[in-house]
């Protein structure tokens, strides 16, 4: 898996967490690319903006001294979920084509499991569809899935809300985050 090179901030927290001893500053941040969750300590004297892109790759970094490794899930602060899930949309919306490919293109996971059928809201029933209309001409965009699949859940929100529970839960299996 490639380094981050950006990452957003989804919180900062200028005095560090609450609870713990030190004083330290935190920012919370979700990579660009691999979405993966980091814990990061900015340089003395910079304050840090929700939402900000930051850079955290190789060489000189502006505003961040170091990176205090992954970010533990159960330490997201509620107003970091928020941010997380505006994060996700936004990304879902910009990159549309890579999640259409990932309907185009999932596989079964065993026997018993297909890929699709871990999207929130999608089925065996759905699953089936998805691959037998696929066969006959690949998705084009979220509309086409949708239009072209009866009672289908919004498949963007499926993808959204599958993200969101990957980097807020403990999943088996991870189809959109920490690829390695």
């Amino acid at each position: 898996m490639e380094k981050e090179e950006n990452v957003i901030i989804l919180e900062y927290l200028p005095n560090g967490y609450p609870l713990e001893k030190k004083m330290m500053p935190i920012a919370q941040a979700i990579g660009e690319n691999n979405l993966i969750l980091l814990e990061l300590v900015p340089r003395r004297g910079v304050e840090l903006k929700i939402g900000e892109k930051v850079y955290i790759g190789e060489g000189k970094r502006d505003k961040i001294y170091y990176i205090l490794g992954r970010l533990h899930r159960e330490k997201l602060t509620e107003s970091a979920k928020r941010q997380l899930e505006e994060f996700i949309s936004n990304l879902v919306k910009e990159r549309e084509n890579e999640y259409v490919e990932f309907f185009n293109k999932s596989d079964a996971i065993n026997k018993r499991v297909h890929q699709i059928e871990l999207l929130p809201g999608l089925g065996k029933k759905h699953m089936q569809e998805i691959l037998k209309q696929r066969q006959e001409k690949p998705f084009e965009s979220f509309k086409d899935i949708k239009s072209r699949i009866q009672n289908l859940p919004d498949p963007e929100k499926a993808i959204k809300k599958r993200i969101f529970q990957e980097l807020t839960n403990m999943e088996r299996y991870n189809l959109f985050t920490g690829k390695k």
